[in-house]
């Protein structure tokens, strides 16, 4: 059957989601996986494929023949996909910081209907962490309910942002970054994109930008949204791809700063270098 409600798939998504987590908290006490570099200098374990592979069976189980992106499994649909239903996959979102020893790791699974995201898990296995979310019912962390921060001033606003794999794209941030760090409170780099935007949800980041690719940020979007945070793109989105799954330029905030961050960060684009 695969005409489920919201509520549903949601409470399917977190238990796929958090068996997933115990695989990967297995995986790191047996310290047997191999890691490698993919295109662009990008880190990938025998871990991240072994547990896409696990989410993708569940999936197939709970909702036979619906379409699914992964960044492991199928990379190359990321903006080409036009299922009407489809769910969006990063089995392990940090993996450097996964091979690394680091808690920031997390098990990220949207669910998009004809280009919007309407479901949204996102699970921290090592910090003992779900975030869920379904279209009109609110957000929560570990089934309590969830919101972003009152920061009404960039003097207050902690921000939340990542860097690029491939090292010669990173120059062109910096004028962003300075600007930041002048403007704000403060920026925090995690190493994974879906815990950025669930920090931004529950008012531990007040906001977060960055470009990422559609894996790391679908689920994450859903929860952050509907915890009452602002989420948006700096610049246009094209018309072919769905707003939900547009990866590019990123701004997800506490409500009272979005407008404040968006100038800072076009006017750092525009400086001269």
């Amino acid at each position: 059957m695969s005409d489920h409600t919201l509520a549903a798939r949601l409470e399917i998504t977190i238990a796929i989601a958090e068996e997933a987590g115990q695989m990967i908290i297995k995986a790191r006490e047996q310290q047997d996986f191999a890691q490698r570099l993919k295109k662009d200098n990008e880190l990938v374990t025998d871990v991240d494929v072994a547990v896409d592979k696990l989410i993708s069976q569940r999936l197939e189980e709970h909702f036979p023949g619906e379409a699914r992106l992964s960044e492991e499994l199928a990379p190359e649909s990321a903006l080409h996909e036009a299922a009407p239903k489809l769910w969006v996959v990063d089995p392990i979102d940090g993996t450097v910081n996964f091979a690394q020893g680091l808690r920031h790791v997390a098990v990220s699974i949207g669910w998009m209907e004809e280009g919007v995201a309407k479901v949204g898990v996102v699970h921290a296995p090592f910090l003992g962490e779900t975030f869920s979310a379904a279209e009109g019912t609110g957000a929560f962390c570990n089934g309590k309910a969830i919101h972003p921060s009152s920061a009404d001033s960039l003097a207050h606003t902690l921000v939340g942002t990542g860097f690029p794999y491939r090292k010669e794209e990173r120059k062109q941030l910096l004028k962003r970054l300075e600007a930041v760090l002048f403007e704000c409170q403060d920026i925090r780099r995690n190493g994974a994109a879906a815990l950025d935007l669930c920090d931004v949800a529950c008012g531990r980041l007040d906001a977060y930008y960055e470009s990422v690719s559609p894996w790391d940020f679908v689920a994450g979007w859903v929860i952050a949204r509907e915890a009452g945070a602002r989420v948006g793109h700096l610049y246009s989105v094209p018309s072919a791809v769905p707003e939900d799954i547009y990866p590019d330029h990123l701004l997800v905030t506490a409500p009272g700063v979005y407008d404040a961050m968006a100038y800072l960060l076009l006017e750092a684009d525009q400086r001269k270098p």
